[in-house]
């Protein structure tokens, strides 16, 4: 704006003095005829009396009139949400009360065995009952789960079944995951618009965006046991993805190669579709890549640990992991949930369910598992271990 106000100065002043020579030179050329006139009429002679002749209709013709207007400053509607994202947010502070066992059990001790026939619990109507769009599931508390689907909006229902609150993505774009840190702030992907979101549910329901990607789209989001964020990203031009840790929104860690600088996880794939990753109770990173048809686990360093494929058919979906450390994912195309140990040794399927389309999953802190079905819009609760 100064850069604006010193060129108009320039430009302005410029005009200005070529004005005031205009007038300068008329004024004295004026003052010179007087005088001439003077002489005329003093010298008493009578011929150059008769041959004077008036000048004054060329004075008379003025230059163009010149109305100058000062500078005039338009002032916009301040945005103020625009201006706070601009400086940045404060998480409110939260206190997290972990309970510590003075003697844990041996991790050679399986506390909570399989069953033999898992059985629905209790099934949980949603708004997107046979529109073949629901697609996360995630458990927040003993009451309230959190759901995502195909139409913009994220949803908290209680587990009787009831809405009890709506909220649109900033932009309206499908969310790509749904995460929770520090108990009450809900993270979001948006893969159209490359950001990270964060929800702040207490008070009126503000959004911001916590990180925003250059080249890169997120897939998918979960939250760790420290509050970090672990990101499945690809690149613009999908030839590349890995996964990034985040510390609010500082950077702290990449994984995208093995040992021998091969990629971990495929670069392709629908841009409709989400990448489901947790972080299991060994801190192992585990990467359902529905693209490849497999699952892929590295330790918490980024060290790959095994992939999991088993024989035939498999297109992992969802997954997660129980007290227990065991990894369950669900199998959209054979309507199933495979489990496997923490090591990816196979234990069993849940396939007595009647699952259709099974497809994000989420775990209670007793071992519930919550399962989005995709063609019916419902939430299953199923208990599998004792």
């Amino acid at each position: 704006m100064k850069a604006d106000v010193d060129y108009m100065d320039s430009k302005h002043l410029s005009d200005l003095k070529l004005w005031e020579d205009e007038i300068t030179s008329t004024i004295s050329n004026i003052k010179q005829k007087i005088i001439d006139v003077k002489e005329v009429y003093d010298s008493n002679d009578i011929c150059r009396v008769c041959e004077y002749i008036s000048e004054n209709v060329i004075f008379k013709t003025f230059s163009p009139k010149r109305t100058a207007s000062l500078p005039k400053f338009i002032f916009h509607q301040i945005d103020r949400e625009e201006i706070c994202q601009q400086f940045g947010f404060l998480l409110e502070l939260n206190v997290r009360v972990d309970t510590y066992i003075n003697n844990p059990i041996s991790s050679n001790v399986v506390s909570s065995p399989l069953m033999d026939i898992p059985r629905i619990l209790s099934d949980i109507a949603t708004d997107f009952e046979h529109t073949n769009k629901l697609c996360h599931v995630t458990y927040v508390s003993n009451r309230e789960i959190w759901i995502g689907g195909l139409d913009g909006f994220i949803r908290l229902y209680i587990l009787r079944g009831a809405r009890f609150r709506s909220i649109k993505t900033k932009s309206g774009n499908v969310p790509f995951g749904i995460a929770f840190i520090r108990v009450n702030d809900l993270v979001y992907a948006d893969y159209h618009d490359r950001s990270l979101n964060i929800v702040k549910l207490t008070g009126n329901t503000c959004i911001n965006a916590l990180i925003r990607l250059q080249g890169w789209k997120p897939r998918g989001v979960c939250s760790t046991s420290s509050d970090d964020l672990l990101v499945y990203m690809i690149n613009d031009t999908n030839t590349q993805s890995k996964v990034v840790r985040y510390s609010c929104s500082t950077e702290k860690q990449t994984i995208q190669y093995d040992d021998r600088g091969k990629p971990l996880y495929s670069s392709s794939g629908s841009s409709d579709s989400s990448t489901f990753l947790c972080q299991n109770n060994n801190f192992d990173i585990c990467v359902a890549d529905n693209n490849a048809n497999v699952v892929v686990v590295v330790d918490q360093n980024g060290d790959f640990r095994f992939r999991y494929t088993p024989w035939g058919s498999f297109y992992p979906i969802g997954i997660v992991t129980d007290r227990q450390s065991r990894i369950l994912i669900s199998d959209n195309k054979n309507n199933l949930i495979h489990i496997l140990d923490q090591d990816g040794q196979f234990l069993r399927y849940i396939d007595n369910c009647y699952l259709q389309c099974p497809w994000g999953l989420s775990i209670d802190s007793y071992d519930k598992l919550f399962v989005a079905e995709k063609a019916t819009g419902i939430v299953k609760r199923i208990q599998y271990s004792m």
